[in-house]
């Protein structure tokens, strides 16, 4: 049991800081303008149900899926970072009918219901970005070749880790509905387009050590 709770430990401390419950919940308060509350508890769920699943996969069939398709770790982090721009920017120029003074109309509002975040941007690739499903199919090969735990541990420890990372996440998000409610709709656009000059941020800089995994893979580029 030892074993097992020292393999929890060390998996738990290699995934929160990657895929940071922080950050996920200051995207969706910027995403989530408009959403009563229980739509924002359905989108809480769903995120961390597909969060549990994309690392299950990544972790269990990761090599061998981007093998089918040829999928680098390179292309990986340029296509999130492309996606995680776009909705960044988006986030900044929101179209006229994203305004405050328009979102009483019933038609936006059926719109806004509609709307689901949970598995793009917040789960993937905010949450289970590049740099997790890296660092979790890098650590299947590595525990394949090394063994540094029991078999029974082996098998049992990831998916523990996952289910807690997942109900963290959970937890977090949430909380994202008393963080609404008390900055208030001025505070929520605010934030939201903070969020979403960070996201184009985060995104450019995918899209960069996307670029530079190119080149450090392929020398002759130089």
């Amino acid at each position: 049991m030892w074993e097992l709770m020292r393999a929890v430990g060390t998996g738990l401390a290699m995934l929160l800081p990657l895929t940071n419950p922080v950050s996920t919940v200051a995207v969706m308060l910027g995403l989530s303008r408009g959403m009563s509350d229980q739509q924002r508890k359905r989108q809480a769920l769903l995120c961390s149900c597909y969060v549990f699943a994309i690392m299950t996969i990544a972790f269990y069939a990761g090599q061998a899926v981007m093998g089918v398709f040829g999928i680098t770790i390179s292309g990986l982090r340029i296509a999130g970072g492309l996606i995680v721009g776009f909705i960044g920017f988006r986030m900044l120029f929101p179209d006229e009918r994203d305004a405050p003074e328009v979102e009483h109309r019933s038609e936006e509002l059926q719109l806004r219901q509609k709307q689901d975040i949970a598995f793009i941007p917040l789960a993937m690739p905010t949450t289970a970005g590049p740099g997790t499903i890296a660092l979790l199919i890098g650590t299947a090969a590595t525990m394949a070749d090394e063994r540094p735990f029991s078999p029974w541990v082996m098998q049992v420890a990831p998916v523990v880790v996952f289910v807690l990372v997942s109900v963290i996440l959970l937890l977090c998000l949430r909380s994202a509905s008393a963080i609404i409610r008390l900055l208030g709709q001025s505070g929520v656009d605010a934030l939201s387009r903070l969020m979403g000059f960070l996201l184009a941020c985060m995104g450019v800089q995918f899209v960069i050590n996307g670029v530079l995994d190119i080149i450090q893979d392929y020398p002759f580029v130089n």
